[in-house]
């Protein structure tokens, strides 16, 4: 049995088919329609609901696309959706908002964008432009255009008005607080285990390495609502705390798989720039409110963001399998198309980087729309630089073979050799021997190859010549 807040009402479900998303839960279920289906994967936003839950003294709102968040995860927390944010028989300040700014034309993508403003105002003290559009970029509008929008978002986050969500603020905490712990969700023959810590996670994956671990699930799900499959055994693991600590030790950053990107971020941007300028376009506010890096690396995607910069900086993954854990470099991890080096029942449990991140590490993302969209080609770029002769040399690329991998042809032109153009330009032909790109919808194998290249050179431009523009860094 999973329990949760429907706004303000218990719910108690005992017999819920855990493949069943909060999407189709609310609207065939629950006959709550306010919440759309657009894509059915997470990059039209229509489906956002907001989850609410105990943060020390506080609740802690994050906004989710429903379409890809499974039933098991509302346990524990309040489910709000675009029904509950009426005051009174009243708009709530940020539908008033959208009203007074125009904000709505045909009215499709309207509620997700509502409910992404609701979730900013709740984690905002006033309008900054950065933030909205970070918390607005995982929404499309085909209608009205953005400009009003925002202006919507300007109004709602400057113009806060207390409202119910706020003074029931303490009971709704103490209510969630007293939802015992659940360990199954099942109907129909199918099957979510709930662990609640390492050992019983551990002690599940051995007993059940069938299943499929279910972290935030924005790709699992995909096999639900895109590829029509059921999957008969889940073990979800987002109740288990030791996943989600990200912590310093024994001079190594040690990030447990289950944190979900929007925890990781603010650490890893403040580690270095390269991963504050990646992660801010990695897919949108709501899937990183969701996803989680082990994740990222567990699926072994050729166009994951997380792998290549990860490559470059020589990390390492914890893996356990019942009480025993290895530790193994990223560099072995990957094995082919969507294969990796796991034994069954085994699973990550951190992420290993150097304490520091080295001062001349870079990484690009090349993908066709600037945010919320998928690689075509992503490099990273890390040199260790003595005297103007590179001493190590670490290049990986995403979007480049079947899996996230190093440049090893390209990096052996590199090593020993002095920091110069002819040097680099070398290397960048060597990369024709690293890799034979695939063409897709995305990018053509001669454009990927030209791509990683020019990264290559681009890296050499923003190292010796620091003080030249090469991007557009400004969206106004």
């Amino acid at each position: 049995m999973i329990q949760f807040l429907l706004n303000q009402t218990l719910k108690s479900e005992t017999a819920l088919d855990p493949n069943t998303t909060v999407l189709n839960y609310l609207r065939r279920d629950l006959g709550r329609c306010g919440t759309k289906e657009g894509c059915a994967s997470g990059d039209c936003g229509a489906c956002t609901v907001v989850l609410a839950e105990p943060d020390g003294k506080q609740l802690r709102y994050r906004s989710v696309n429903a379409c890809l968040t499974f039933v098991s995860a509302l346990h524990g927390k309040q489910l709000i959706t675009v029904e509950d944010l009426k005051q009174q028989g009243a708009l709530h300040s940020v539908q008033q908002a959208m009203v007074d700014c125009h904000g709505s034309q045909c009215g499709f993508c309207t509620p997700g964008f509502v409910m992404s403003m609701f979730c900013l105002q709740k984690n905002s003290e006033g309008y900054q432009p950065e933030q909205a559009q970070h918390a607005l970029a995982g929404n499309l509008c085909r209608c009205t255009g953005y400009r009003p929008i925002l202006a919507a978002a300007q109004q709602a986050c400057n113009t806060k008005t207390p409202d119910s969500f706020e003074r029931d603020q303490a009971q709704t905490r103490q209510r969630l607080q007293a939802i015992r712990p659940a360990t199954l969700v099942a109907s129909a023959g199918k099957r979510c285990l709930l662990p609640q810590t390492l050992d019983e996670l551990a002690t599940l994956y051995q007993q059940h390495p069938e299943a499929k671990l279910l972290a935030g699930g924005t790709d699992l799900a995909l096999e639900v609502t895109q590829r029509h499959q059921d999957i008969p055994l889940m073990i979800a693991v987002g109740q288990i705390d030791a996943l989600k600590r990200v912590r310093w030790q024994d001079e190594r950053l040690i990030i447990g798989a289950g944190a979900t990107l929007s925890d990781v971020y603010p650490l890893l941007a403040s580690y270095h720039p390269a991963f504050d300028e990646l992660l801010g376009r990695f897919a949108s506010q709501q899937i990183r409110n969701q996803g989680t890096l082990g994740g990222n690396i567990a699926n072994a995607s050729p166009i994951g963001d997380g792998a290549p910069l990860l490559l470059a900086l020589d990390a390492k993954l914890t893996l356990r399998c019942g009480k025993a854990r290895r530790e193994l470099p990223l560099n072995d991890f990957f094995l082919g198309y969507r294969q990796t080096a796991l034994q069954p029942g085994e699973f990550i449990e951190n992420i290993l980087l150097p304490a520091s991140a080295p001062a001349d590490f870079r990484a690009w993302k090349v993908s066709k729309r600037l945010e919320d969209d998928i690689s075509a080609v992503c490099g990273a770029f890390n040199l260790t630089l003595d005297q103007g002769v590179i001493r190590d040399a670490r290049l990986a690329f995403g979007g480049m073979a079947a899996t996230p991998k190093r440049a090893l042809l390209s990096e052996q032109q590199l090593v020993g050799q002095p920091w110069q153009r002819a040097t680099v330009e070398r290397a960048a032909q060597a990369l024709a021997q690293d890799f034979t790109p695939l063409s897709d919808f995305r990018a053509s194998s001669a454009y990927r190859l030209l791509v990683a290249q020019n990264l290559l050179r681009r890296y050499f431009i923003a190292l010796t010549e620091p003080q030249l523009a090469i991007e557009v860094t400004a969206h106004e």
